[in-house]
């Protein structure tokens, strides 16, 4: 039985949930290992284990056993590790390593990696991994740390493979072979000019394909991308998912050549886009984490709910309006809630729609309007379609014809709205420079929830009193 087979579900487990999952018994047997102070036991099982596998487990576990296990694991605590880690735990674990085996897992990181890890910390732990650099790769985390943050430059990492346009390929391959200074990991020879400015790309699999005598811009790609070592993180993930780039060169303003950014970088920054935006969605910070403690959790939810709160009085002051209405017709009180809350679901629907669609660039000026006059339609046709059932309900259960009219009008109203301000909002938001994701919910909830009470007690006054 392999090491893969021993620490992760497998598909063959007949559970997907389990698929890439740490295996509990070897959780345990890590803890007992600290434990009881067994180290060779501790490196036999740690040792299948891939670094993001070990940065999931140090996340499972308490912060108790997390500096324990650290300790006991010593020198073996590779860089990669660091990388993996939740933000909010690297903080407490460079605080447990030793300066000697810091010194040395930061040493194994490529630049792109150390910059990721140190633009967060503290200016002391800043400095305890900087001085861990040799001199070359300090002076590249620095001038890293120059560019604003979430751009480019910061993404890139400096090593870089590059060559002349009029060398053979001969020649490419018996520097590269020569040279101690390569990226660990990289798909294309990038072609400079003598001025150091990117004219072309040659794809390692065609330049190890190709006689020794063909010239490099013989053999280079047609496609080719440059990043502006400024622009922003998501516009640069985006053009590797729309371009499908491998890998891509960073420029400076006078566009020469600084560093590169590879696929895995890009797909690191689409995955946090994502799950920022389901967060901001759900009104929970982008920087909330499962290892975040009791306090720090309720201080950033705490204002999404004071929002909330707000958004809840106003709907309030609304009903208050038609009290002696609610008074003389109780069933009104029992129905109203249902406008609200299918306005309130049909209304989130079209919003995640919208926030999803602008952050991949899907929509624009050119469809604004043929997607709002979408929405609005798909809230008349589901609004109609629950109003029918809706109002049947109504009738049967007061015994009044009239009541499932109004409750049926006023949900085919507030579905329509809902589709609209589902659209609307994070467009305009959008616009005014609000992130969508940040703000929409809470304006399209109160929206649906107002209107929907407004129209299904004024309509209840205007037709049943």
């Amino acid at each position: 039985m392999d090491g893969d087979q021993i620490t992760r579900g497998t598909p063959s487990s007949g559970s997907r949930d389990e698929d890439y999952l740490l295996d509990p018994k070897t959780i345990a047997a890590i803890l007992y290992a600290v434990e009881v102070d067994e180290r060779e036991q501790l490196l036999e099982l740690m040792d299948p284990l891939h670094p993001a596998d070990i940065a999931d487990l140090l996340e499972q576990i308490n912060t108790y056993d997390r500096a324990r296990l650290i300790r006991l694991y010593d020198r073996e605590f590779d860089g990669d590790i660091l990388s993996e880690l939740d933000e909010s735990l690297r903080e407490e674990v460079l605080n447990v390593l030793s300066p000697q085996v810091l010194a040395e897992a930061v040493r194994e990181l490529e630049s792109d990696d150390v910059v990721d890890l140190v633009e967060d910390l503290d200016e002391p732990q800043q400095e305890a991994i900087l001085d861990a650099l040799e001199e070359s790769e300090r002076v590249a985390v620095q001038q890293a740390l120059t560019y604003p943050e979430g751009s480019a430059g910061r993404l890139m990492q400096r090593e870089v493979a590059v060559a002349p346009e009029h060398w053979t390929v001969g020649r490419a391959i018996d520097y590269m072979r020569a040279s101690e200074d390569l990226p660990e990991q990289f798909y294309h020879l990038f072609l400079v000019d003598p001025r150091m400015h990117p004219v072309g790309q040659v794809a390692l699999g065609t330049l190890m394909g190709t006689k020794r005598d063909v010239q490099l811009r013989d053999i280079a790609e047609e496609e080719f991308q440059t990043i502006p070592v400024e622009q922003d993180e998501e516009d640069v993930a985006y053009a590797f998912n729309q371009y499908h780039l491998i890998s891509a060169p960073v420029v400076d303003p006078d566009g020469r050549l600084v560093g590169m950014i590879t696929i895995d970088d890009a797909m690191v920054v689409l995955d946090e886009e994502h799950e920022e935006d389901i967060l901001r969605l759900a009104g929970v910070s982008d920087e909330s984490s499962l290892s975040d403690s009791v306090a720090a959790t309720s201080k950033r939810r705490l204002p999404w709910l004071a929002v909330n709160l707000v958004s809840a009085i106003c709907a309030s002051l609304v009903i208050s309006q038609f009290e002696a209405t609610i008074s003389q017709l109780v069933s009104l009180a029992i129905l109203m809630p249902i406008v609200a809350s299918m306005g309130g679901n049909a209304g989130t629907q079209s919003l995640t729609i919208a926030v999803r669609s602008l952050a991949t660039k899907d929509l624009t000026g050119a469809n604004i309007w043929r997607v709002i006059r979408r929405e609005l339609l798909v809230g008349l046709l589901n609004g109609v379609s629950f109003a029918i059932v809706l109002g049947i309900v109504g009738m049967l259960w007061f015994h009044s014809p009239m009541l499932g009219v109004v409750i049926g009008s006023a949900l085919v109203v507030n579905m329509i709205i809902a589709g609209f301000a589902g659209t609307v909002v994070p467009i305009a938001l959008d616009r005014i420079g609000i992130d969508p994701a940040l703000a929409s919910g809470t304006f399209v909830t109160t929206t649906t929830d107002v209107m929907g009470f407004f129209i299904f007690l004024g309509l209840a006054s205007v037709v049943l009193l």
